[in-house]
């Protein structure tokens, strides 16, 4: 698994990690399901494990910590904080909450799970800074935030730096491209991208013969030429979603290889 830094931190993540929207409370999603699919991922070198305290109102929080029993250590967690929860003693019972149901001592990466609209982000930031005085968060991200959201938000921190803005990106929703993604590689802050293969959508779109094509040159599947061409940019880590061991597999094989320059325009050249 290939690894990158986590915006100005000093922490390392893997360019795949797992996203868990939907474990153990959605069909098909059983919690013995969901566990035995992350603790895979881990095998497989995807050990940056993204959650939220929104998901399932925290149950999948609840499965993430289950996953990570006896594991902890080699594993990097990214939670968020919801929206309605970002005054400052509510930032602050939350995180509570979500270190409890996570069993753990420490989020590595605690994210705001998108703006609000009545909350001044100043207010939000400085419980996050506080987070991390007393050790409970290592380092502070966003996501669905805008240029100008995510730059308030950097102005508004005292001392610590913004690591990471978690927004979705796939060949199919390339709109960050216009000026989230120019500004975050700009700004050295990682961009998560979540479903970056849009639902598998990428396998049904007019692009799925171009990429069989392409993968078809370098021994690869569809999957893993989509994810390729999201890691091929700088300041890129996707956090696909999956409970078949076999997709996890499929994903992991997205990583240890390159496209070349002329299949990367090849692929933009077919949705543009």
């Amino acid at each position: 698994m290939d690894y990158v830094r986590l915006g100005k931190s000093g922490l390392s993540v893997p360019v795949l990690g797992m996203g868990t929207w939907g474990d153990g409370f959605i069909p098909g999603a059983s919690v013995s399901r969901s566990v035995k699919a992350l603790r895979k991922g881990l095998d497989l070198g995807m050990v940056l494990i993204d959650t939220a305290e929104s998901y399932g109102s925290g149950f999948s929080e609840k499965v993430v910590g289950e996953a990570i029993k006896g594991r902890r250590e080699e594993v990097i967690i990214a939670t968020k904080v919801s929206a309605s929860h970002l005054a400052y003693e509510t930032v602050l019972r939350s995180a509570e909450k979500s270190l409890k149901r996570l069993n753990t001592e420490f989020i590595d990466l605690y994210q705001v799970h998108s703006p609000s609209s009545s909350i001044p982000v100043g207010e939000t930031m400085r419980a996050m800074e506080h987070l991390i005085d007393e050790g409970k968060i290592g380092s502070i991200g966003v996501s669905n935030f805008s240029v100008e959201e995510t730059k308030e938000a950097q102005e508004a921190l005292s001392k610590c730096e913004l690591v990471s803005n978690q927004v979705e990106y796939s060949l199919l929703d390339r709109e960050i491209e216009f000026d989230v993604l120019p500004y975050c590689q700009r700004e050295k802050i990682t961009v998560m991208a979540y479903t970056p293969i849009a639902k598998g959508e990428v396998l049904t779109s007019r692009i799925s013969v171009r990429l069989r094509e392409i993968g078809d040159k370098y021994g690869k599947t569809p999957i893993q030429v989509a994810l390729n061409w999201l890691l091929s940019k700088d300041e890129i880590i996707a956090i696909p979603k999956s409970l078949s061991i076999d997709h996890l597999r499929e994903n992991a094989g997205a990583t240890g290889w390159l496209l070349s320059p002329d299949d990367i325009n090849l692929l933009e050249s077919n949705v543009c």
